[in-house]
């Protein structure tokens, strides 16, 4: 009787322990990222953004571009293995000492910022580490599980998602299967989930009071665990990795501890335990990925202003290039490399840079002829390198932008790390001073200050200042000193005006000019930050 009744106790703290579930208060876990001070959003304003964003994905895949700025992940640390029950045995011992090794820890989940790409894309939406391996007879302990990695461009704001979308744990998942349950059939559910007998000894060691007292040691060691666990939900993870990681990156979500061999339960009254304890689960947690791309210079205009143009002829990068508007719909990245007579490696003055299509078709027909590929610009390896620089081209900026109006924010957060901005307008166009107020009053209603940032103005499509036509040279001249005057009264960074620079992208004219303007704007930038210029090799 004083047995069963003892029994009939233990079954109570046990439910009573798995009823109390793993919760946590989020609403006095707020951390945000040092140096922002964007609000909270409501519910209604992320649908909203989850609209918008679904819109921006859609305008990609219709011209099969495979960008993404924004992701969520579901990230899980590997389980334990389950310990094992053995005993000893050899010629003269047919059932020694217990000698069952402890399951393997699980695999560790880390998130790592790589420098070189530039996409969310081709990062899975669930990510599992590896299951540590159980343990074997002969005190054999299990094998560590794989960890797993997430490699991220540099540039990218991981969050971790603490509402009502973030997956259970493993104490919440377990009440929610054992609640519909009678009391008797969720117990037997609660025990088979954490323990592993010896076969054909369940029953004995369930009703042996050993047992009952390892229960409840183990279900202390548990109760540490949920609430070492419940700490850390308390803050949650934000981490904004600007730079490239070192190592294996940033531990996002450990793996569970591995199950105990039956070793560890011997007492004075219990020499030959016939149980273990399975492994613990890892963390479960889901993550929101959000790309802010980190270049050197970001190109700011209306769609179809010469931007693409512009990145082809400074970098020879393969950017888009066509006669339509928003012809660019991700942000590209391109290298500017500075040779030490001044000149860069881009295209040469006067080069002319065709329409995406015109080329590939030359290309192609050059290639079934037989005829030799067009050449590459010249290599000059007699001259040293002494620096280089990024530019990224981003998608055209439209009116109400900053409302996410066109591809709105997913372009401007593309820009808000370049160290220096550059407007790039039409000057064959009506009114390109119109352009510039336009692209300066977005980029202040979206970020109060980026505005600041810019430091040039690239008159592009300045053809017309050489053109035959005496009336349309004059016309192109008057136009230009009327965009020059509108910039010293109107826009200016510290009380001195913005440069003004003529250009013809497609013509290759004037960008030496632009590439040294572009190389003092990140020198001052880079002393005015205390640190190194932005490089002067990447060997």
């Amino acid at each position: 009787m004083l047995a069963t009744a003892r029994h009939q106790r233990l079954n109570a703290a046990l439910w009573a322990f798995v009823r109390s579930p793993s919760t946590r208060s989020y609403e006095t876990a707020r951390v945000s990222i040092v140096g922002s001070d964007a609000p909270v959003r409501t519910v209604e304003e992320e649908d909203n953004e989850t609209r918008r964003r679904k819109k921006t994905e859609w305008k990609r895949r219709q011209n099969r571009q495979s960008f993404k700025d924004h992701l969520l992940v579901k990230v899980k640390g590997g389980r334990g293995g389950d310990g094992c029950v053995a005993f000893h045995r050899d010629a003269l011992i047919a059932m020694g000492p217990p000698s069952g090794g402890n399951g393997g820890k699980g695999g560790d989940v880390y998130i790592r910022a790589v420098e070189g790409l530039t996409t969310l894309s081709n990062i899975p939406t669930r990510v599992h580490a590896e299951k540590g391996d159980h343990g074997k007879g002969n005190w054999g302990h299990g094998k560590r599980g794989a960890d797993r990695i997430i490699d991220v461009p540099v540039g990218t704001i991981i969050r971790e998602v603490t509402d009502e979308r973030r997956p259970k744990d493993f104490w919440e998942e377990e009440w929610e299967r054992v609640s519909a349950m009678d009391k008797e059939e969720g117990m037997r559910e609660v025990r088979q989930r954490r323990w592993v007998h010896f076969p054909q000894t369940e029953d004995r060691n369930l009703g042996r009071s050993a047992f009952q007292d390892s229960e409840r040691m183990f279900r202390q060691t548990e109760r540490k665990i949920r609430w070492a666990k419940r700490q850390q939900r308390m803050n949650p993870i934000i981490l904004d990795l600007d730079k490239p990681s070192e190592g294996n990156g940033v531990l996002v979500a450990e793996g569970g501890i591995g199950g105990y061999g039956n070793p560890y339960f011997v007492q004075t009254k219990l020499r030959s335990p016939h149980f273990a304890t399975r492994g613990f689960d890892g963390d479960r947690l889901l993550f929101e990925l959000e790309l802010k791309l980190v270049a050197d210079i970001g190109l700011v205009g209306f769609p179809n202003a010469g931007k693409s143009t512009l990145l082809r002829a400074l970098t020879n990068s393969k950017a888009e290039v066509a006669s339509y508007a928003f012809t660019t719909l991700n942000p590209q990245i391109g290298i500017v490399k500075v040779w030490e007579d001044g000149s860069f490696e881009g295209r040469q003055e006067g080069d002319i840079i065709e329409d995406s299509k015109i080329e590939r078709v030359r290309e192609r027909a050059a290639m079934v002829s037989g005829e030799d590929a067009p050449p590459k610009p010249p290599d000059r390896p007699h001259l040293k390198e002494v620096s280089r620089f990024t530019i990224a081209d981003n998608p055209g900026l439209v009116e109400h932008a900053s409302d996410n109006v066109g591809l709105g924010h997913s372009f401007l957060k593309a820009i808000e790390r370049c160290h220096a901005l550059v407007y790039v307008v039409d000057l064959s166009g009506p009114a390109p001073w119109d352009e510039l107020q336009v692209l300066e009053s977005e980029l202040e209603a979206y970020k109060s200050g980026l505005s600041r940032v810019a430091r040039l103005v690239i008159a592009n499509k300045a053809d017309l200042l050489d053109a035959e036509d005496d009336a349309e040279v004059a016309a192109a001249r008057a136009k230009l000193e009327k965009l020059e005057e509108f910039v010293r009264e109107f826009m200016n960074v510290g009380g001195a005006p913005l440069d003004v620079v003529p250009t013809s992208a497609k013509h290759s004219m004037n960008l030496r000019k632009v590439v040294d303007l572009m190389q003092s704007y990140l020198e001052e930038a880079a002393e005015d930050a205390n640190e190194e210029p932005y490089s002067d090799s990447w060997e």
